[in-house]
């Protein structure tokens, strides 16, 4: 059995809560473009899935939760967790995963 702490990120507002929100989508028009070029050139092709994407995100933005059902401090019900990491299901979430991946492939050369 697996476990995911999942933000709730339906109370979250654009503007107040987060900056921005983000929904990467490619078009498949430009994939076939793409695999066309990579089969004219004879590139090689390579799919990358990174597990669990979304925790690896920076949060730049202060965010708050109530402490998880079930891990609640039982000296300190009423605290709340500053988290420094996204978390599925919080709107800055995909935002936070692409920029730190963005920035990584800069440093290895890719522009």
């Amino acid at each position: 059995y697996k476990a995911r702490l999942v933000g709730d990120g339906r109370s979250q507002i654009a503007g107040v809560d987060c900056d921005e929100t983000f929904s990467p989508v490619v078009k498949p028009a430009t994939i076939r473009t793409v695999l066309t070029i990579a089969l004219s050139k004879s590139w090689s092709i390579h799919q990358l899935d990174v597990q669990n994407a979304f925790l690896h995100g920076d949060l730049h933005e202060t965010v708050y939760m109530h402490q998880p059902l079930g891990f609640r401090d039982p000296h300190h019900p009423d605290y709340v967790c500053r988290l420094r990491k996204s978390l599925y299901g919080l709107k800055q979430a995909p935002r936070a995963w692409y920029q730190r991946f963005a920035d990584f492939v800069s440093t290895i050369g890719f522009q």
